[in-house]
């Protein structure tokens, strides 16, 4: 049954490629890949201006995966070039709604129990249909009003199959000498890893408990309720959101609303979110925010975010400060740094284009961010450079934001929430509390070295008693070298021992650390300076 599933559904994406023009890339005869015709040769794909047009009408007509893959590929014109990524952006979920009873059959099957004993009540009438899932108020049997997303009926497995399809189809184009820079088999990789995230909302439960710990202390923003005892990986049950639409907030002129403060606190509250936590929400456009009362902010639908690394978090803090100075040098150095762009790259011409982008983009209130990062994802695909996807996401996110936040208060700038915030953390990383408070992880880190170094100093002596190895010294610099030697080992010592005090919360204490801890810092500081001078005046 699965194979006659599969070959169906085969079948349709092949009618859907021969529709839209692509079936020549995927259905060549040999004949016409040894000895193809001139119209052949002289046709390039990437040239044909109804591209990007036919694979956006391609995606709707193929459902659900595709449409998801293709907002996924709307966010990476550093990828697909910019035509196809601002197409893409075009698609819309398909959602047909699904009936009562299938809703019924999941909950019960999920929930293991009968729908009437675990509601004390629930609506037969969606409240909203996407394409994976949809919707349903409900009360539990304690009275909290809820909300009740459930998966769609074999969803998983369709998007299954067509994965397996879409994945054989990217290895053929791959073979394509116009389409091999895109690297559709790594892109394949990585959608089945997102698509796989989204459709498990366990996952989803997860990012809501976390980003509501991140806000524990904000009074200013909301993060609905969940109930984990109702949810599955196919049901998520959470608190029903009493409020207003941000979008009809936005459209609103009624004084309920002070559209100002609102703006300011999306923009602080996704830049801590980004920033300070490494962890965000990666589709926070005005349908996934509702405002309370007092001008509460409320985020819903946390079924994908961005998480980031610490480095990576760090340095994209640089970086969008140096974007906020318009800091050519600095962004470049900042790539270079992240991997992103190679130090043996001749970066002239990159120059040239980042000053052009960053006067036409950041004065006198033209564009902003959104178009700062959208045109600078374009033009690392002008120069063959792939961000990472960190960087896509974020982008994407920092679009979305700004969108919002402009709408509420046209004068709202998005580099004053960002620089307080990139500065905390900057600050946060020359503070010396911060910088040891990874003493557990460098300790294990010295323990382990010293634990390989010393069978390899075992065997070093080991091959120098049977004469397998020799050393030979130059004794006229041996008391140098001696000297030099005894002085690096004595500021380790007091290095070490310096940070392992530091875990001691009794005693003297300055600047909120143990002052056998300053005290030993000090003379670490003043033995490396005579350490520094005496090099320098060896020389």
């Amino acid at each position: 049954m699965a194979d006659k599933k599969k070959r169906q559904r085969g079948k349709e994406i092949n009618s859907a490629l021969i529709k839209y023009g692509f079936g020549k890339f995927i259905n060549r005869s040999i004949k016409s890949k040894i000895f193809p015709s001139k119209e052949e040769e002289e046709y390039s794909i990437l040239l044909d201006d109804e591209l990007p047009v036919n694979l956006r009408l391609m995606f709707q007509e193929l459902g659900t995966s595709f449409i998801k893959l293709g907002q996924l590929l709307s966010t990476r014109p550093d990828m697909v070039g910019e035509k196809i990524a601002t197409e893409f952006e075009k698609l819309q979920d398909d959602n047909p709604p699904v009936s009562y009873e299938e809703v019924k059959s999941t909950i019960e099957s999920e929930l293991n129990g009968n729908i009437e004993d675990l509601f004390a009540e629930f609506s037969e009438e969606s409240l909203a249909t996407a394409s994976i899932g949809q919707v349903h108020m409900a009360k539990l049997p304690t009275g909290e009003k809820v909300a009740v997303k459930i998966q769609k009926a074999g969803i998983a497995d369709t998007i299954d199959t067509d994965l397996i399809i879409m994945k054989n189809l990217a290895g053929k184009l791959h073979k394509n000498d116009e389409l091999r820079k895109f690297n559709l088999p790594g892109i394949m990789d990585a959608f089945d890893h997102s698509i796989h995230i989204e459709i498990d909302y366990i996952n989803e439960l997860i990012n809501m408990k976390q980003l509501e710990r991140n806000f524990a202390d904000d009074e200013t923003i909301h993060i609905p309720i969940a109930y984990p005892e109702y949810c599955t990986s196919k049901v998520l049950t959470m608190e029903f959101v009493e409020g207003t639409k941000m979008q009809d907030v936005i459209e609103s002129d009624s004084d309920e609303f002070d559209k100002p403060l609102l703006a300011k606190r999306v923009l602080d509250s996704f830049m801590k979110q980004l920033l300070l936590d490494g962890f965000f929400h990666d589709d926070p456009h005005a349908g996934n925010m509702f405002v309370l009362d007092d001008n509460v902010l409320c985020y819903i639908d946390l079924g994908t975010v961005g998480i980031l690394d610490d480095d990576f978090r760090k340095e994209l803090c640089d970086l969008l400060m140096l974007v906020g100075d318009k800091d050519v040098k600095g962004v470049i150095n900042q790539f270079i740094y992240m991997g992103v762009v190679d130090y043996t790259m001749d970066t002239t011409d990159l120059k040239r284009d980042l000053r052009d982008l960053f006067f036409r983009y950041l004065n006198d209130d033209v564009g902003g961010l959104n178009d700062i990062f959208d045109k600078l994802l374009s033009l690392m695909q002008d120069y063959g450079i792939i961000l990472p996807n960190e960087f896509a996401t974020m982008a994407r996110s920092l679009s979305m934001i700004e969108s919002v936040s402009s709408n509420l208060d046209p004068n709202v700038d998005m580099m004053a929430s960002i620089e307080p915030i990139a500065t905390i953390e900057v600050k946060n990383r020359t503070d010396l509390k911060s910088l040891l408070s990874d003493k557990k992880g460098s300790i294990l880190y010295y323990k382990n070295m010293l634990k390989s170094l010393l069978p390899l100093l075992a065997n070093s002596i080991h091959k120098i008693e049977n004469g397998d190895m020799s050393i030979r010294f130059e004794l006229d610099s041996l008391d140098r070298i001696v000297s030099k030697f005894s002085l690096v080992v004595i500021i380790a010592a007091l290095l070490i021992s310096s940070s392992l005090v530091m875990t001691v919360t009794r005693g003297p204490m300055l600047f909120d650390m143990p002052l056998i801890s300053v005290v030993g810092y000090i003379i670490t500081l003043i033995l490396g300076v005579i350490g520094i001078i005496n090099y320098l005046y060896s020389r």
